[in-house]
């Protein structure tokens, strides 16, 4: 039996504090949701909890659609027991139990007598939550079960500190017994609305507030079902109820069981480092949103859940060995999206490749700019090289008949507007006054700097973009051969070298033993130590020699903490490990080192940094790494220290370890030869076998068993479906 209150007084508002960098939330989320355009932050209870400096909310499209959820028995929140996050991210699963109730000195109800049971999953966009009550008395039970509710479509820019010039305004409306409608008109116009159903309906429905009385016998069990659906005109209605509970539950596992068995599988002899891959894989499929051109791997949660194109090509080239059409979706998407006019307010310019797309009242209204926002310096020749990796690893010659023009397009705009002075070297400025001021993937404004830490001013030439132009090229001449437009791929090849002798002698610096991290506007360089180097290895721009001495100085105390390589060694000028770019370690910079170091066959070095980011994965919640980490020290018995805003999941930190492993294994695709080929194999120390299951090599695929013996690797093909062989190269 079922019935309901009222609702339970206003939440806080957000503290904001005016910028798009990310102001501390008091209260991190534990758990985090996401499928299609919506995603989900909860505490440890499944409610969403409003207050100063916390993002918990249901978000659709960058806006927060459901700012309050919670759940309250006999007016107060139940014991939580334990809360789950199912390891393929399907579902969250709270375990809670009834308070003991009094009445002056007379106990009126013993506590841990009720299992109350939440399970909470996005599909399709819209929440659904069943709430499970099983009665363990040996007497009846009575109880008000209340869940609030609140939307204040509050832009997601806002949630992060920005402090919007107008506001729409919000409505709520009881629509019938179990429906209640949430609504708002932007300041732009725009009309956006959250359904909430319920069934059974409440014994009372308010516009903040359905309740139920619960009347359970000895024995006996109560279900309730929710179902929160956002949408911009309330269209599109599904009465809540347990059939659709339970037939969406079955689409999303079926759904997420069918994308994630895409990718070769991958088990171990360390069972910490499954359960690392399985939550990487996991992640990075509940980022992945299908769009009309493939699958495109949303960048983070909560604060960049959306396409960014750096974020997107990177994730992509990561876990490339492991599922192509990942890249495929990536390259279609960027190609639809790609810039084809000058405009300064978007930072756009022809051929230039997308940095970030929003779709919230802020960025509709321009008080951001980042609507279709141009403004990353090294996404364009990112795309390029991803078309030429994604060649390389599938062969697939009619995608890159397709892709062609929008690569002519990109490699114009690095040779043209990328490189406004002529120099030789593509460099960045924004357009706009609140544009991004930096626009390589350390694009904090803090991140380019002198040794003597004065900023760099503008227009400002990064030292891995050029090698990203560089290793660009190279891919893509293979891929105009392949194509038959050989004098392109020949012009390609000698635009490359001569990048490489420019290259050489302008960002080496004897005095530092590395590469400079810039030049200014004024082309003098930006004398700092940086992890950016790593890259420029990734690129193979650089002689044996001097990746040799840059690998050593990345693995310098200075710059490896224990954990990981941080993005600027201690000693540096404005050196911070607790900076989101000057001191702290991000997951997937470290993988392109570990690549990078792979390439000019520093195996010790790969192994150094995939057991740093193992152990750091090892202390993590979930087993997730996060977007970043502090760069402190690793000392004994202590974990890494967390960075209070890093996305949670992030989708280039989820792909990492799978990048390191291939690092470690020196694998590599020959199309030509029809070979999977592993060059000097090796595994860390924690690993003493690693079984790779249907690894793909066009429409031949093999499983693989390697035994670690000291430093070498033995490899046994288990299985092999079609005509590819499997060769170890020293």
């Amino acid at each position: 039996m079922l019935r309901q209150a009222a609702d339970s007084g206003e939440p806080r508002d957000i503290e904001e504090s005016g910028s798009y960098y990310i102001a501390a939330p008091s209260d991190p989320w534990p758990y985090a949701l996401k499928h299609g355009e919506s995603f989900a932050l909860f505490d440890d209870r499944g409610d969403i909890v409003q207050g100063a400096g916390r993002a918990d909310g249901l978000y659709f499209r960058d806006t927060r659609v459901l700012s309050r959820w919670r759940l309250v028995l006999d007016e107060r929140r139940p014991v939580l027991l334990s809360s789950t996050l199912r390891d393929n991210n399907a579902s969250l699963i709270v375990d809670m139990t009834n308070r003991e109730v009094r009445l002056g000195e007379h106990l009126v109800q013993h506590g841990e007598t009720q299992h109350i049971v939440r399970t909470i999953f996005l599909w399709d966009s819209a929440c659904h939550q069943r709430i499970a009550i099983f009665n363990y008395s040996q007497r009846p039970m009575r109880n008000t079960l209340r869940l609030e509710y609140r939307a204040d479509f509050v832009d997601l820019f806002e949630v992060r500190g920005h402090r919007p010039a107008h506001r729409g305004t919000t409505s709520a409306r009881v629509v019938s017994p179990s429906e209640v409608e949430l609504g708002y008109v932007a300041s732009d116009g725009m009309r956006q609305t959250t359904i909430l159903q319920f069934d059974p309906p409440p014994y009372r429905v308010t516009e903040g507030a359905a309740e139920w009385e619960i009347e359970l016998e000895p024995g006996e069990r109560c279900t309730l079902f929710a179902r929160i659906d956002p949408s911009r005109d309330g269209t599109g209605r599904h009465q809540a109820s347990g059939g659709t509970f339970l037939s969406a539950m079955r689409q999303a596992r079926t759904a997420l069981s069918r994308s994630s068995s895409r990718p070769t599988a991958i088990e171990s002899s360390n069972e910490i480092f499954n359960e690392i891959v399985r939550r990487s894989i996991a992640d990075l499929y509940m980022l992945i949103t299908e769009t009309e051109d493939g699958s495109y791997p949303y960048a983070g949660v909560p604060w960049y859940s959306t396409p960014f194109g750096r974020d997107g090509i990177i994730t992509a080239l990561e876990m490339l060995w492991v599922d192509s059409q990942v890249a495929r979706g990536v390259l279609f998407f960027l190609a639809r999206t790609q810039a084809v006019e000058f405009d300064p307010q978007a930072d756009a310019e022809p051929g230039k490749i997308l940095h970030e797309m929003r779709h919230g009242e802020l960025a509709r209204t321009g008080e951001v700019p980042f609507l279709r926002y141009y403004g990353s310096v090294d996404s364009t020749p990112l795309f390029v090289l991803l078309a030429g990796h994604y060649y390389k690893r599938t062969g697939d010659t009619e995608t890159l008949k397709r892709l062609w023009p929008n690569i002519e397009a990109a490699l114009n705009w690095i040779d043209g507007p990328g490189d406004a002075d002529g120099d030789g070297f593509i460099e960045y400025q924004s357009k706009r006054a609140d544009g991004l001021s930096n626009q390589g993937w350390k694009d904090s404004a803090d991140a380019v700097f002198h040794a003597d830490g004065r900023l760099a001013e503008g227009p400002i030439a990064l030292v891995e973009v050029q090698a990203y132009v560089y290793a660009a090229k190279q891919a893509i001449a293979d891929v105009a051969r392949a194509l038959g437009r050989h004098v392109e791929s020949a012009r390609l090849i000698d635009e490359a070298e001569a990048l490489r002798a420019r290259f050489e002698e302008t960002f080496w610096s004897d005095k530092l033993g590395t590469y400079v991290l810039a030049l200014d506007g004024e082309k003098r360089p930006c004398a700092v130590r940086s992890s950016n180097t790593g890259h420029v290895l990734f690129s193979g721009i650089v002689s044996q020699e001097r990746a040799d001495r840059v690998g050593d100085d990345l693995l310098s105390q200075s710059f490896f903490c224990g954990w990981g390589v941080r993005t600027i060694p201690s000693g540096e000028a404005r050196f911070n490990p607790m900076s989101y770019h000057n001191g702290s370690v991000w997951p997937h910079d470290n993988a392109l080192i570990a690549m990078g170091l792979a390439r000019y066959g520093n195996t010790v070095a790969v192994q150094t940094i995939f057991t740093g980011l193992f152990r750091a994965a090892s202390c993590m919640n979930l087993r997730r790494l996060p977007e970043l980490f502090c760069g402190f020290r690793r000392r004994l018995g202590r974990g890494p220290t967390s960075y209070p805003v890093a996305c949670s999941p992030q989708a280039w930190a989820a792909a990492a370890p799978l990048a390191l492993l291939q690092a470690s294994l020196g694998l590599h695709f020959d199309i030509g030869n029809k070979a999977i080929v592993l060059h000097h194999p090796r595994l860390p120390d924690f690993l003493d076998e690693v079984l790779l299951r249907n690894l793909r090599l066009q429409n031949a695929s093999v499983d693989l068993l390697l035994r670690r013996h000291g430093n070498d690797v033995a490899i046994n093909v288990l299985r092999r479906d079609g005509d590819v062989a499997v060769d170890i190269r020293a």
